[in-house]
């Protein structure tokens, strides 16, 4: 779901995803859907039985809104159930993990500041973004 180049979004007045529909819709663990200079979109699915992984981004907010399934959030040691219509704020610095605790993918999307992920990256599965990061192709852009 390409929505152009960085020139051809200057003169792109609106960005417009009915975002619910589209996080459900992808298969794919990780999908970066917009990249700005300061934040970035991205959608996620987490299968039955899986985690995004315990991490910390240094200098990095992060918001995840829940769209479908169940799951545990876990921030700096504190717990709390997730379900739909759930919003979790991940300030700088601190140690983060989301957890599938459902029967169904827990289905969220995220808001980064500034951006984290390469853009447009799509990564399968979990294995494949951890592998994408290892390996540095998974950097936001520098200016």
């Amino acid at each position: 779901m390409a929505h152009g180049t960085v020139d051809e979004r200057e003169v792109t007045p609106v960005e417009h995803w009915t975002i619910a529909t589209v996080a459900q819709q992808s298969p794919d663990f990780r999908r970066v859907l917009w990249t700005g200079k300061h934040s970035q979109l991205v959608i996620m699915t987490i299968p039955v039985g899986g985690e995004i992984g315990e991490e910390v981004h240094e200098d990095i907010d992060q918001i995840l809104t829940f769209v479908s399934g169940t799951g545990k959030a876990i921030v700096s040691g504190q717990e709390r159930n997730v379900a739909q219509g759930d919003l979790v704020v991940v300030p700088a610095g601190r140690t983060h993990n989301f957890v599938n605790t459902g029967e169904n993918p827990l289905i969220l999307y995220t808001v980064y500041g500034p951006p984290e992920h390469a853009e447009g990256a799509v990564h399968r599965t979990k294995e494949e973004a951890d592998a994408a990061e290892e390996a540095g192709k998974d950097e936001p852009p520098t200016e």
